[in-house]
C-alpha cells in the first residue's frame, strides 16, 4: 500500500518572504507558491479561502500577491473552494488557475478535469493543484462549539487556530493560548471525513502540511513534473529555504503513520456503512 500516493520527491521547506511568514500557518508554502506563480506568469488567478468573519471561511479568487496574503493561514472549517472555479474563469477571465484544497477537493477537481460535464471550457484552465494534509474537517458550527464551549474563547477574540502535537490550539488577540486534546473534537467532525482515505492529497501537483517538519517549516510532497519544476525554480530564485526530509524531525515516518491510520480506520467505516446499506 502506497500510503502517501505517488510522488517524485519530499522535502521540508519554509518561505523566505517576510510578509508571508508574518501570516503563515507554518512554512507558508501555499501562499508562497501562489505568489511566485502570479509574479512569474505561471498563474493569473488562484482559488483561496478567506476569513470572512470570526474564522468563517469564504472561497474567493485572488489575482495579486496582496490578495493571496489576505487569505493566508489554514481554515479549520469547510470552505467550498471548487464552487468559485467558474467565477475565476468567466468573471475574472483567468486562463491559468491555481487551486488549493483538501484531499477531497483535489480529488473532485481531478475528476472534473477528466470529465468536465458542467465545467466546459473550465477544466483546461486549471494550471496547478496544491493539496493540504487533512485528517478531518469541521462544519462551522462544530468549530464554533470547539472554540467557544470546549476552549472557552469567543470566536471574535481568535487570531489563529492550529492542530498539532495531538491537540487543537486556539490563540487569542490577548496573547493567550488554549488547547484541548484532539480526541475531544471528534464529535464535531464532518461525517463525510470518516469515509475519506486520503490524508496527503495524493492527486495534487504539490501536497503540503506541517506534519513531519519542525515548527515553522512544512513538509512538501512534490508529485508531478509540473510541481517539481515550480518548486525547483522557487528554490533557485530564493523564494524557499529547504532541507532534505531525512534530516529533520519528526520526519516523514510520522506522515506515513497518519496516512496509514486514516486509510485503515476509514476503510473500516466504509465497510461498516456498506453492511448497513448506507454507502
Amino acid at each position: 500500500m502506497e500510503v502517501l500516493g505517488k510522488y517524485r520527491k519530499i522535502i521540508s521547506a519554509k518561505s523566505t518572504l517576510p510578509e508571508v511568514l508574518k501570516r503563515a500557518q507554518d512554512g507558508g508554502i501555499v501562499s508562497t507558491v501562489f505568489i511566485y506563480g502570479l509574479e512569474n506568469n505561471i498563474l493569473d488567478g488562484v482559488i483561496v479561502s478567506k476569513n470572512y468573519d470570526e474564522f468563517y471561511p469564504i472561497p474567493d479568487v485572488a489575482t495579486t500577491p496582496e490578495e493571496v496574503l489576505e487569505a493566508a493561514g489554514t481554515k479549520y472549517s469547510i470552505s467550498p473552494n471548487i464552487s468559485v472555479l467558474k467565477k475565476a474563469a468567466r468573471v475574472y477571465g483567468c486562463e491559468k488557475i491555481g487551486v488549493v484544497g483538501t484531499p477531497c477537493q483535489i480529488r473532485a477537481t481531478r475528476k472534473l478535469m477528466a470529465y468536465p460535464a458542467g465545467f466546459r471550457h473550465i477544466s483546461d484552465k486549471i494550471a496547478l493543484l496544491i493539496g493540504i494534509f487533512c485528517m478531518e474537517n469541521f462544519p462551522y458550527e462544530g468549530l464554533r462549539i470547539i472554540v467557544e464551549e470546549l476552549c472557552g474563547v469567543k470566536m471574535e477574540d481568535v487570531v489563529k487556530l492550529d492542530i498539532g502535537k495531538g491537540k487543537f490550539w486556539v490563540y487569542t488577540k490577548w496573547g493567550e493560548t488554549k488547547a484541548i486534546k484532539l480526541k475531544e473534537t471528534h464529535a464535531y467532525e464532518s461525517s463525510a471525513c470518516h469515509v475519506c482515505t486520503d490524508y496527503t492529497a495524493e492527486l495534487a501537483d504539490i501536497s503540503t502540511g506541517s506534519v513531519g517538519s519542525p515548527d515553522g517549516w512544512s513538509t512538501v510532497i512534490i508529485r508531478t513534473e509540473k510541481g517539481e519544476e515550480i518548486i525547483n525554480s522557487m528554490i533557485e530564485q530564493g523564494y524557499l529555504k529547504v532541507k532534505p526530509i531525512e534530516e529533520v524531525k519528526p520526519g516523514i515516518g510520522l506522515v506515513e503513520k497518519l496516512a496509514k491510520t486514516k486509510k485503515e480506520k476509514n476503510m473500516k467505516e466504509i465497510e461498516e456503512r456498506k453492511s448497513l446499506g448506507i454507502f
